[in-house]
């Protein structure tokens, strides 16, 4: 199994890239099951979880090339099981639901798994397929759906839902009639969802805010679409940048899309620029603390907690980082504080004590996130940090390690030796 070792204390300095959405890309791949024919997606980022979603296409029927230009052929889909040996590994990968319901008539889509960062149910998939029209059952651990033709709704979420909003805006594209979905997920990914079905000939309002219409056309046609950048990657570079005292330009972000993150980089003492190729972020005196609560977007990303909490313990003073969005999501703590990490956790408040020298240790990332805060925390602990089960972190970053080695990071993967024949 893959490892990363990192020697701390080198100032981060240069240019980086980031790559595309994974959040944007994996929904926006399987919107293309509503049409036959092949769609074409840019900017698709080389991940584990992009990998896993490429296979389960196959299953279903599609013909997929990957690559960073990405062709889905979905004309030949007729299979309408996502099975457990596939989805067990990636949440995202009910997102196939409400697209193979819509086409289809049928879908049975093994409930999902993923990172282990605390429950996060379907239920809210499961009502609005329901007011749509689908007949539904849980047996032997799938959902089983059946509709033949699905007809607007009006759909209330009881929370916004990201992979929620995702699987009803796919379903409803399709569906006879209007389907309006109230308090729904705002984030940039779900903006760019939009965009797919529109270009698919879809009719949508509304996609950015807590109101989406949707008005249902008998057929779709294929496309081509780039992926937006990824803002959580974007979010990482950017503290890593702050927490070595660096002077990093993060290439291709959308501003737009972080300013939660900035405005708590700011506050923290960092310099934060706007340029005309991305973001520029560099310090030049000490980090202070900051109070970060998690909230649905625009709020500030519960996927950025993680990499915060770094950075509160190689700033001064305290911090209190509140997490609202997911119950468990601070088994990076423990780990942290085997590096020396001030941390104190109260339910779902962590309060950091900064100012403590980080030390080097062999740590384990326990989800995906987790895993970025400890690479985090091996540029700026003294002397060598071994991160083990990398794989969480290949699930969302794209060569991480390459692109802080590219600013100055001394940081290297290790493959396990193949034994002997």
């Amino acid at each position: 199994m893959d490892k990363i070792v990192i020697e701390g204390g080198h100032r981060l300095k240069g240019a980086v890239r980031v790559s595309g959405a994974k959040n944007a890309a994996l929904p926006i791949l399987c919107s293309s099951l509503l049409v036959r024919g092949a769609s074409v997606f840019h900017n698709v980022p080389k991940l584990n979880d992009i990998t896993t979603m490429g296979r389960l296409l196959e299953r279903l029927g599609c013909v997929v090339t990957p690559g960073r230009a990405f062709r889905v052929d979905a004309t030949g889909v007729e299979q309408f099981e996502a099975p457990y040996e596939l989805v067990k590994t990636m949440r995202a990968s009910v997102l196939v639901l409400g697209p193979l319901l819509a086409r289809l008539g049928r879908a049975r889509v093994s409930l999902p798994g993923g990172c282990a960062i605390g429950a996060r149910p379907i239920d809210q998939h499961l009502k609005g397929l329901e007011a749509l029209g689908a007949k539904l059952q849980l047996v032997h651990g799938y959902v089983e759906a059946r509709a033949k033709r699905l007809r607007g709704a009006r759909i209330v979420c009881d929370v916004p839902t990201v992979t929620g909003t995702e699987n009803l805006m796919m379903a409803a594209a399709l569906a006879k009639g209007v389907t309006v979905i109230e308090n729904a997920a705002c984030e940039p990914e779900i903006e760019d969802l939009g965009r797919v079905l529109e270009k698919m000939g879809a009719r949508l309002s509304g996609v950015g805010t807590k109101v989406i219409e949707i008005e249902g056309v008998d057929e779709l046609r294929p496309i081509e679409h780039t992926i937006i950048p990824d803002r959580i990657e974007a979010g990482t570079l950017m503290v890593a940048a702050a927490i070595t005292r660096g002077d990093v330009l993060v290439e291709g972000c959308v501003p737009e899309h972080l300013e939660a993150v900035i405005a708590k980089l700011r506050a923290a003492g960092a310099e934060v620029d706007l340029e005309a190729t991305g973001v520029r972020v560099r310090v030049r005196g000490e980090l202070r603390g900051v109070d970060i609560t998690t909230q649905p977007h625009p709020g500030f990303p519960t996927d950025m907690q993680a990499q915060f909490m770094v950075l509160a313990a190689a700033a001064s003073g305290q911090s209190v980082l509140t997490e609202t969005i997911f119950e468990n999501r601070y088994m990076h703590v423990q780990e942290l504080a085997r590096m020396g990490a001030d941390i104190h956790v109260d339910g779902r408040t962590a309060i950091v004590r900064g100012g403590t020298r980080l030390a080097g240790a062999t740590v384990m990332a326990t989800d995906l996130r987790a895993s970025a805060s400890l690479v985090l925390a091996g540029l700026v602990a003294s002397g060598k940090t071994e991160i083990l089960r990398v794989y969480h972190l290949d699930r969302g970053y794209d060569q991480l390690e390459k692109k802080l080695r590219s600013l100055g990071a001394v940081a290297r993967r290790v493959r396990p030796r193949k034994s002997a024949a």
